[in-house]
């Protein structure tokens, strides 16, 4: 059966919110990034949402988001990193549409996050930045929990050193067939 929703998934870093809108163009779909509809449903930032209320309240929040999502038809969805690191999730998103893995290298991830401040799970529980060395620990630490299901994904596509442009190509070629 071909589906109407593309969800993005990937490590923070990975590309899903970069490459989503230009793939959503291409195929002629809206975009919608996840966190950002969270953000706006709670009106605060997601670091602010995870140290006012914690990791679980956050997820709560998406899983709700995420079911209103599933609802919507010509969508490709930026989901957050964690958003399908939990089997109800990961089924809706399978039962709903094509979901797309972003794979991209910890060593990579590394470089595009490790000037960024505003990754509540890349620093420590009472808010401090990481060291280069925790940073890259933590990255691989989260990344090998994520993994079993990240590759559940319909398709993978590495963004490692590759022209947004090519990745979009590749992800249109994948997916042609699976989609309405």
């Amino acid at each position: 059966m071909k589906k109407q929703i593309v969800y993005l998934t990937g490590f923070m870093g990975s590309g899903k919110s970069t490459i989503g809108p230009i793939l959503a163009n291409t195929i002629g779909y809206d975009f919608l990034d996840i966190d950002e509809r969270i953000e706006g449903n709670e009106r605060s930032a997601i670091h602010e949402i995870f140290s006012a209320s914690g990791e679980k309240h956050f997820r709560e929040v998406e899983q709700g988001v995420l079911r209103d999502v599933s609802k919507l038809r010509s969508v490709v969805v930026s989901l957050g990193g964690g958003t399908v690191a939990n089997d109800e999730n990961l089924l809706l998103v399978k039962n709903t549409g094509v979901l797309i893995y972003l794979r991209a290298d910890p060593r990579q991830i590394f470089q595009r996050l490790r000037h960024k401040t505003d990754r509540p799970l890349l620093k420590t529980p009472d808010g401090q930045t990481l060291s280069d060395n925790q940073l890259m620990d933590r990255i691989r630490g989260l990344i090998n929990e994520r993994d079993r299901f990240y590759y559940q994904a319909d398709v993978v596509v590495k963004t490692d050193d590759k022209k947004i442009g090519l990745t979009v190509d590749e992800i249109v070629r994948k997916i042609r067939n699976l989609i309405e």
